[in-house]
């Protein structure tokens, strides 16, 4: 029996409500396979600054440092675009990252059987593909100093240093080794010197792996080919903007943003989260789709507390769900009954083995 301590932190928008439905899925895993299960939750992004004037109350940060998982529902509010950078909910997942030291973001994408024809994409370039994309998270032009914004003149620095690209590096190449053996490289090396210090310590490093392919690619050749011939790509690689962005476009791939799950790791303590954001116009309706959360979870229960089979378990109820017909209402079409996300949730749940 494991001991499965969990820090949630809701959040804003539809937050709650895939935070809910991702605690019903893993107190079904904690009670069918004799673990012990606490869940303590805590305010952040809108929500806590609403209460307290911080999107980050030291509260908050003290218990997901102690960890040993944190789970985020999403933060983010309309509300929040007059307060001033370092005030918007933003602002707290930024700080999470870097507090928690979690330097590499893991983004799965995968096209389930069940949904090829969700996908923006042809059924035959969509069906099969199956990625990860490893993502530089606490360098690169979201951190880098100086910054600022003087009502003429905005300006922002890109930096990386050899021992942040050699750290993520290697993340992406141990991935790989327990995939299909193949690190894609994304970057701009032919204009950005950042982009050419990452492409030599990344072939460094590939040197270490001699059992893994490595290749590099443009990040505007790699955005065109992500929705072309997405099939080639097992782990692709890249900085912190480039990531944040091609994660995104493969949610088109999968078929909705609310499908793809990630995890932040590299520290004592893993976050997790769904890659959707806090979405305050469905907010409140029950209508929001808790795959990403749930498989957030699942790579929480792989990442955090080494349960593998748990994991899968979780994976395999996701996919039952999905093979009886469950869809919420982002992926259903005209004349089709969504389930609500408690509902899908509950299935989840009913299902792990």
């Amino acid at each position: 029996m494991a001991e499965l301590k969990v820090i949630a932190l809701p959040g804003d928008g539809i937050g709650p409500e895939v935070t809910a439905g991702m605690r019903v899925v893993l107190e079904a895993v904690a009670a069918k396979h004799g673990h012990d299960l606490c869940v303590e939750e805590h305010p952040v992004g809108w929500t806590a600054w609403e209460a307290g004037g911080t999107p980050l109350p030291e509260a908050t940060l003290e218990a997901c440092r102690k960890g040993p998982a944190v789970f985020l529902g999403a933060v983010g509010d309309p509300r929040a675009d007059g307060l001033p950078p370092s005030e918007r909910p933003e602002a707290a997942l930024l700080t999470l990252r870097s507090t928690l030291g979690c330097f590499a973001n893991l983004r799965p994408a995968r096209v389930d059987d069940e949904l090829v024809g969700k996908s923006a994409l042809k059924r035959e370039v969509a069906a099969g593909c199956d990625l990860v994309i490893v993502r530089e998270l606490t360098g690169g032009l979201y951190y880098g100093k100086p910054r600022g914004n003087d009502g003429e003149k905005a300006f922002n620095t890109l930096v990386y240093t050899v021992p942040e690209v050699e750290r993520v590096a290697r993340v992406a190449f141990e991935l790989a080794r327990k995939r299909r053996s193949h690190v894609t490289s994304v970057d701009k090396a032919n204009v950005l010197e950042v982009s050419q210090l990452w492409r030599t310590v990344v072939d460094a490093v590939a040197k270490e792996y001699p059992d893994v392919m490595l290749d590099h690619m443009f990040v505007d050749r790699a955005a065109m080919e992500l929705v072309t011939f997405p099939k080639q790509f097992d782990v692709m690689l890249t900085g912190n903007l480039f990531g944040d962005i091609l994660s995104d476009e493969a949610s088109a791939m999968c078929g909705s943003l609310g499908l793809l799950a990630s995890a932040s790791v590299g520290g004592d303590v893993g976050l997790y989260e769904p890659v959707h954001g806090s979405a305050p116009d469905i907010a409140g309706r029950g209508i929001a789709n808790p795959v990403a959360a749930i498989r957030s979870a699942a790579l929480m229960l792989s990442y955090s507390f080494d349960l593998l089979d748990e994991a899968d378990a979780v994976e395999r109820a996701v996919r039952k769900a999905l093979a009886d017909g469950l869809r919420t209402a982002d992926l259903t079409e005209s004349g089709e009954r969504p389930v609500s996300t408690m509902e899908f949730a509950n299935a989840v749940a009913e299902a792990v083995e």
